[in-house]
Parts: structure tokens; sequence; C-alpha cells
């Protein structure tokens, strides 16, 4: 950049003229150079943090049902939702979820069961699903244990992954065992 400075007596003017088209041509070269060395990395950040905010939102919320359920003295359950506001069998988790106190113990919404919280579906490309005891439904019963409608105990595991192709295969788990604890962790199995 160029810089002049006059004198007028006791004042100093300063006179910018500009940059230079070298100059210019250097500080876009290095912002090329960052943007490509740091856009990758910006990416892979905001998916990891995505995939830990949507187990941890599940987490949360299963945590909360359990506590409902012992609270209430009572079945609580967790269902895949489209609406918020009634079960559904088809597609995975990433539609969304609602809880709501299950008093007839079916793991559907029926008349007189209050939904008290839901969860919108999850961004495009995302999946999110249950192996087969925790594939529509988690079930906590008085105790704060895991049941399915039959009775017999629920365990099972929830796996979300990032749109395809994922980096690294990283993708998160959340393992809810018999007692109705749950913990997250990590995962290579996404493809």
């Amino acid at each position: 950049m160029l810089l002049s400075i006059k004198m007028r007596g006791n004042i100093k003017i300063f006179s910018n003229r500009g940059a230079t088209l070298v100059e210019l041509l250097v500080s876009m070269a290095v912002l090329a150079i960052l943007l490509a060395v740091g856009a990758p990395s910006l990416n892979q950040f905001m998916v990891s943090s995505r995939l830990t905010s949507y187990a941890n939102s599940m987490f949360s919320n299963m945590t909360q049902a359990r506590s409902e359920a012992i609270k209430r003295n009572g079945r609580v359950a967790i269902c895949k939702s489209t609406d918020g506001a009634a079960c559904t069998t088809g597609g995975d988790w990433s539609q969304g979820w609602v809880a709501f106190s299950d008093t007839d113990n079916n793991a559907t919404i029926g008349s007189g069961e209050q939904s008290f919280l839901t969860m919108p579906a999850l961004a495009n490309g995302y999946t999110f699903a249950g192996d087969t005891n925790v594939a529509n439904y988690i079930s906590f019963d008085s105790q704060g244990m895991t049941r399915l409608t039959t009775g017999g105990g629920q365990a099972g595991i929830l796996t979300i992954c990032p749109p395809a192709p994922a980096e690294n295969g990283t993708g998160r788990q959340i393992i809810l065992n018999l007692s109705g604890r749950a913990r997250v962790d990590t995962t290579s199995d996404c493809p």
C-alpha cells in the first residue's frame, strides 16, 4: 500500500493511494489457501457437532422420560412421530419423536394420554435407526426400567449416521440397557 505524508505547517496530512495489483493478488492467494485448508475441517466439525447434538437430544429425552415414569408412577414411552401428535411404525427415528404418558401400555398415543415433549425431524440426509427392540418405541415402567409392551425387558442400540459418505464412517450410538440407563458412544458402522 502506498502512503504518502505531506506537511502543511505543523499539521501532517496522510494520503492513501490504495493497494497495488500485486498486493491484492497476494492477499487473494493467501485467502484462497486458507479457505482450501479450513473448509473441509469446518464441514467435518459441523457434521460432528450436529451428530453430537442429536445424540444428546435423544439421550436427555430418554432421561427425562425415565424420570417422568418414576415421578408419575406409571408408564412413559417415546415413539417415532412425524407430527408430534401420533406414533408411527414407518421410517426411522430421524423423522422426529414424541414422549408421552402411556397409561394403556401400547406404545401409541391414545385418548387421554398426554405428550410432554416432542423432537422435530433431523436435518436431511441423517439416519437414526434402532435395532429390533427399539425400532419403534422406548418404554419406561414406574421403576424406570425399560419394558416392551409385552412385559419383557427392552434393551437396544440406536445409531445416528451423517449424510453419506460419512467422514471416516463416524456416527453416534445410544446404548440402552434393561435398567433404563443409556449412554452415548461413537461408532464406525456408518456407510
